[in-house]
């Protein structure tokens, strides 16, 4: 039987190789013919990947800021689907041939974390003492993401060795456009995940920070929900009028600084729910560069500020964008004399793959409307 502690050693095949994005230095990322994984614990997968992505959150591996958890060599990536080549002897949902996708998250179904469909808190696929002591706990593993987060290979490669298999896996209908896959393996998910951190229901008014893949699809998936209003907030004029076509209320943070004192003038009372999707990168203030050159700050709580501000009393945030160090000036103040739920985390990516529980009939009516009628948003792990 599969132990709930998967391996995290990758074990090269004997004579076949692939090729695979390999992580060699800070800026330095290498395609290189490496050996092909293989089964190593009877839960496993082998997937031959035919699609992957990169995540805004590889930056943090790219840029250098994870160094110390990387090695040289290390593959890369958390977003792919492909097909089953071979299964492990305790896989029972999967046969060699099916088409799959991959979660990134890497979660072992029976402890505490799991049994509540806490996937990426799992307790038992993060063996790194390292995040422990930094964090108190570990969370779970995750492909191609250092060994703060159990340093398994990623999926952007060839094939890749899928843990947990019949978890990690969700089978797709061979017939779906691969592009709108590969948006389920991370982009949409986390979205959904997004959402329902900051709790977005009927008639809320919501604002977005960050027009990227994830938080347009949060922002659609607000209106899905039945949000009111969406504001969508970002500096890039493209990517604004996306979020414009879609139907959103944008608003450029160049040329309104000021963000929150913005939105309370043109939206009195503040929003109901506010999302934080553009993670540490999206800072304007010269003092977060300052801080970060003296090792005072990592990552940026600007946004966050923001984002408290805009929000009403008793309101709700979510913090979904790439945060994964320490910021300084957290308004710790307001956030709680407001009575503000803060939440974030990463995806709970197999729950989110499953068939949400507010998808009622009011919800489906929704989807028609917003144009997503000829798309299946959800599938089933089992």
């Amino acid at each position: 039987m599969a132990s709930v502690f998967p391996s995290t050693v990758y074990v090269p095949h004997a004579t076949e190789t692939m090729k695979a994005a390999q992580w060699m230095g800070t800026r330095v990322i290498e395609l290189n013919s490496v050996p092909k994984p293989t089964i190593t614990d009877p839960g496993d997968a082998i997937i031959h990947i035919t699609h992957c992505t990169i995540c805004g959150s590889d930056l943090h591996l790219y840029e250098g800021e994870l160094n110390d958890a990387m090695q040289k060599g290390d593959i890369l990536g958390h977003e792919a689907i492909g097909f089953v080549e071979e299964v492990g002897s305790d896989v029972k949902k999967l046969a060699p041939g099916d088409r799959v996708i991959i979660l990134p998250i890497i979660a072992c179904g029976s402890c505490d974390y799991c049994q509540r469909q806490e996937y990426s808190l799992c307790d038992n696929t993060n063996p790194s003492r390292e995040m422990e002591r930094a964090y108190g706990h570990r969370v779970s593993g995750t492909f191609g993401y250092s060994h703060l987060t159990g340093g398994y290979a990623g999926d952007q490669a060839e094939y890749c060795r899928v843990p947990h298999a019949d978890l990690t896996c969700v089978r797709a209908p061979p017939d779906v456009d691969a592009r709108k896959l590969l948006g389920l393996a991370d982009v949409t998910t986390t979205a959904w995940h997004g959402c329902e951190l900051a709790e977005v229901g009927p008639g809320d008014i919501v604002g977005v920070w960050g027009c990227g893949p994830v938080g347009l699809s949060i922002q659609r998936l607000a209106l899905l929900r039945g949000a009111r209003k969406v504001y969508a907030m970002d500096k890039d004029p493209v990517r604004l009028r996306i979020a414009e076509s879609f139907g959103m209320v944008a608003i450029d943070v160049a040329a309104h600084p000021e963000t929150a004192d913005f939105l309370l003038a043109i939206q009195p009372g503040g929003l109901d729910r506010g999302i934080e999707a553009s993670g540490f990168r999206s800072s304007q203030k010269p003092a977060h560069a300052a801080m970060r050159a003296i090792g005072l700050e990592h990552d940026s709580s600007d946004t966050v500020a923001a984002i408290i501000k805009a929000t009403r009393k008793g309101g709700s945030v979510a913090l979904i964008g790439d945060f994964f160090f320490t910021t300084h000036d957290f308004p710790i103040g307001p956030m709680m004399e407001k009575a503000l739920t803060v939440r974030g985390g990463q995806l709970a990516a197999q729950k989110s793959s499953t068939t949400p529980s507010c998808l009622t009939s009011s919800f489906k009516g929704n989807m028609t409307r917003h144009g997503f009628s000829h798309m299946k948003m959800t599938l089933r792990t089992s």
